[in-house]
């Protein structure tokens, strides 16, 4: 898969940035959000028109009435429309009315079946096709997806990273696990990957940084969710941005590209830097858990310090660690400096305590 093409061959600049509403909620909102996101000097609007919520109940969508309002944004304010398609049914009622491109969502790119039944319904059909992540962390799941579009004889196709779930606390509503795009720009090094800040932060107040990151970690461009009433809307309220803010957002971004380092080695880094970020969030997660053991330990009586405990956990992790080939010293160096940073944590707990009483 080597041949791929832009998604929209007249807009050839970078970074591409897609923007508007989680849900098209009704013809006076759709139509302010595309009037918005093309005053932010955004060329393609995004809208769902069919849902996939996790909940039944939730606000599923207003189903295909609302292409109606896109294709009038569309012709009002000239730009390009997308939306969110899950079955053939969807594809056919988006293409018949004109919307210029389609995306796939996570939950369908995590089901191969669902993908393929999409992937037969494109063919002989010439339009732009995003591809989101999966909901898991799986790369291969995800060239998977693409590799079916891209067997139906769809080429102006891209991928979009939308963070993977996750039980760990971070302070995401999807973890990024940037080393999963990373290695599907290293596979297919032609195609374009987008990032969606919205659903990696589920926080407005993310989507500024997160974004940035993107852009420094090579990423095409960005998808961002925008509503003229954020804090009205259907779905997904709080990660949503108004245009004005939009605007904002996307004028402070920088774009910065390394021409002098060869494309092996910039991955090879652009890995390094995604592995080293996620190792900072596990140590933050890791003196989390311990300040809340120390809570435990203060109101049990329970020492600080527990050294047979230590000694299982260093043990435990020198095996592992020459089953993966690294020197025991170097474990060992590591853990250490862990386990001290922990006892500070436990021990200002008890400090605090004291201070309150």
């Amino acid at each position: 898969m080597t041949d791929f093409k832009p998604l929209f061959e007249d807009i050839a600049k970078e970074p591409l940035y897609i923007a508007g509403p989680c849900s098209a909620e009704s013809r006076e909102q759709l139509l302010a959000a595309a009037r918005g996101v093309a005053a932010a000097g955004v060329a393609v609007l995004r809208a769902g028109v069919w849902k996939p919520r996790t909940k039944p109940g939730s606000f599923e969508g207003i189903g295909s009435r609302a292409l109606e309002w896109m294709a009038e944004a569309r012709n009002e304010y000239g730009i390009k429309v997308i939306t969110e398609v899950a079955t053939p049914e969807h594809l056919n009622l988006a293409l018949d009315a004109g919307v210029d491109g389609i995306w796939i969502g996570a939950r369908t790119t995590t089901n191969p079946f669902a993908t393929q039944q999409i992937a037969d319904a494109l063919r002989g059909v010439d339009t732009a096709v995003i591809v989101k992540n999966p909901v898991i962390p799986d790369v291969d799941l995800w060239v998977g997806a693409i590799e079916r579009i891209y067997n139906s004889g769809i080429r102006r196709l891209a991928a979009v990273h939308r963070g993977f779930g996750t039980h760990q606390t971070t302070p995401y509503r999807n973890a990024p696990h940037w080393s999963v795009p990373i290695e599907l720009h290293r596979r297919l090094p032609s195609l374009t990957i987008l990032s969606d800040p919205s659903h990696i932060g589920g926080s407005r107040n993310l989507i500024a940084t997160l974004s940035q990151q993107a852009l420094n970690l090579g990423f095409n461009g960005l998808m961002i969710e925008c509503h003229p009433n954020p804090d009205a809307a259907l779905s997904d309220a709080a990660q949503q941005v108004t245009p004005e803010h939009l605007g904002e957002i996307l004028s402070q971004l920088e774009l910065r590209r390394s021409p002098v380092t060869a494309d092996a080695l910039r991955d090879f880094r652009l890995h390094i830097d995604s592995i080293d970020s996620r190792i900072v969030e596990l140590l933050a997660e890791r003196m989390d858990v311990s300040r809340e053991i120390g809570e435990y330990k203060l109101q049990h009586g329970i020492a600080v310090v527990q050294q047979n405990r230590y000694n299982e956990l260093l043990s435990t992790a020198k095996q592992r660690a020459e089953s993966l080939g690294l020197t025991e010293s170097f474990i060992h160096q590591i853990f250490s400096m862990i386990h001290e940073q922990s006892v500070r944590e436990q021990l200002r707990i008890e400090d605090e305590s004291k201070k309150k009483s």
